[in-house]
């Protein structure tokens, strides 16, 4: 497996969103880590785009589904038909047996389809009349969703969000990327002559090398410690559950290998902590009480103390 296939990828997105390096580093970063990513931003900003590029970066199949208030759960994970020739049901996949699936404003529809997903995204797999089928990897969900519109939508719950590894936004570009994106799309099919850079084989290979990367014990107390602060703070009703935790971990891993280390620092931790974290708090609804969870996690991690990274760098620090 080539690592500069995977560090490919980001330049090769980067030619159809302009000016979205940060969020596309970061989706890689999720995808590594092998977890689901929640795009929230509003429409209209590249969020399609981003999955269909990513796909075709690393030769994957694709599928999207657009969440509406009918959908049903077996509209994203099949159901059986009969088949009176065979005289017998068959199971019909649905879109969700793919590798990179696009759930398309996910909160427009019911809860009991939002929990069609649940199974899918944390234990790859589909169980459908008694019967469980594996997902092929590697699955990744992009999950959308309009921070502004709330009228026909139903909130995630706690539990989902809790699925998703990180919470990102595209945002609007700025100034001279909007300008270079014009120029790039004005005579031009650029999804059309989008070339992969990288194989499924290559993302997985570099899953089995991520979990090797080092993680000392004075980062583990730090990450501990972080999580633990925000289940302490008084504007917090929820804090941050221990899988939020092992998703910092490993996103962090996925951050280091991606910089060329076999170990994490403390700046890997720090820069993932609001995307991975924020969107799993769930704050105490009260007069007066107006931080947002960004916020919080940003005031928890300035507060603490921060390791030093000699320690990390590789003299034989436990895994």
């Amino acid at each position: 497996m080539s690592k500069e296939n995977i560090l490919r990828i980001e330049d090769n997105i980067d030619r159809i969103l302009v000016g979205c390096k940060k969020t596309i580093h970061f989706v890689l970063v999720g995808l590594l880590a092998g977890g689901n990513i929640l795009l929230e931003d509003v429409p209209g900003t590249g969020k399609t785009t981003l999955a269909r590029s990513l796909a075709r970066s690393i030769q994957a199949d694709y599928s999207r589904i657009q969440f509406t208030p009918d959908l049903l759960p077996s509209d994203v994970t099949g159901l059986s038909v009969w088949n009176q020739a065979a005289g017998r049901f068959e199971f019909k996949p649905g879109p969700v047996f793919t590798n990179i699936l696009l759930a398309d404003e996910i909160n427009r529809a019911a809860p009991r389809t939002q929990a069609g997903l649940l199974e899918c995204m944390e234990e790859r797999q589909v169980t459908a009349d008694g019967v469980t089928r594996k997902l092929e990897e590697p699955f990744f969900v992009i999950a959308t969703q309009n921070p502004v519109e709330t009228s026909g939508t139903f909130p995630l719950p706690e539990a989902q969000m809790d699925r998703f590894i990180m919470r990102l936004r595209l945002g609007f570009p700025e100034g001279q990327a909007e300008v270079e994106m014009i120029r790039r799309h004005l005579h031009s099919r650029l999804m059309e002559d989008l070339l992969p850079v990288a194989s499924k084989e290559d993302i997985l290979e570099a899953r089995q090398e991520i979990r090797t990367v080092r993680l000392s014990e004075d980062l583990m107390a730090y990450i501990t410690e972080l999580t633990g602060a925000t289940r302490k703070r008084k504007d917090v009703a929820c804090g941050v559950s221990p899988r939020g935790t092992l998703a910092l971990v490993r996103c962090a891993q996925a951050q280091a290998w991606l910089q060329g280390r076999g170990y994490v620092v403390p700046e890997d931790i720090k820069k993932l902590a609001v995307p991975v974290l924020a969107h799993r708090l769930v704050l105490v609804q009260r007069y007066g009480m107006s931080k947002d969870q960004k916020v919080i996690i940003e005031q928890v991690t300035d507060r603490l103390h921060v390791p030093s990274e000699e320690l990390h760098e590789g003299k034989g620090e436990d895994a």
